[in-house]
């Protein structure tokens, strides 16, 4: 018996399924514009629809740059990661940063990177070379800017 390789094809989407889809996409996961007209391209016939639909989406809020953009400044902090590597993350989902700059401004970025510091190293004031370098890789890793590491690393714990 011969068996046929046959190649499965995505559902040709369009009108309601189209917008079916979208809705059930949206009730998962909050999607970035941008990626929510590639994962709909993959499913749709005519990609003008599916652009049409996302601002459609868009504009009446069931799609919101702004909430990814939150979403993704809240899970990113939550993970003890510096403003570099937020924004890098915002670049990946391909939003603006600007959706979120006030917040990042209002940040205490260097009771972060501290914060980190004393949770993976403890309050101690490293005087060895070694130990400082691995600090210092370890907040540049993480994404935080080399003025404020070096502030982290050498701040004495007030008591």
């Amino acid at each position: 018996m011969i068996f046929k390789h046959t190649q499965t094809s995505r559902a040709e989407l369009s009108g309601t399924k189209l917008r079916s889809l979208a809705f059930a996409l949206l009730t998962r996961k909050e999607y970035s514009k941008s990626e929510l007209i590639e994962k709909l391209k993959l499913y749709a016939v005519d990609e003008n629809e599916v652009i049409q639909l996302v601002d459609e989406l868009s504009d009446q809020h069931y799609q919101s740059d702004q909430r990814v953009a939150e979403l993704v400044l809240s899970s990113q902090l939550r993970k003890g990661k510096g403003p570099n590597r937020i924004k890098q993350a915002l670049k990946n989902k391909e939003l603006d940063t600007a959706l979120i700059n006030d917040e990042i401004q209002d940040i205490d970025w260097l009771e972060q990177a501290y914060q980190l510091k004393v949770k993976k190293f403890g309050t101690d004031v490293e005087t060895d070379a070694k130990l400082k370098a691995k600090q210092i890789r370890f907040l540049q890793y993480r994404g935080f800017d080399m003025d404020i590491i070096m502030k982290a690393i050498h701040r004495i714990e007030e008591e």
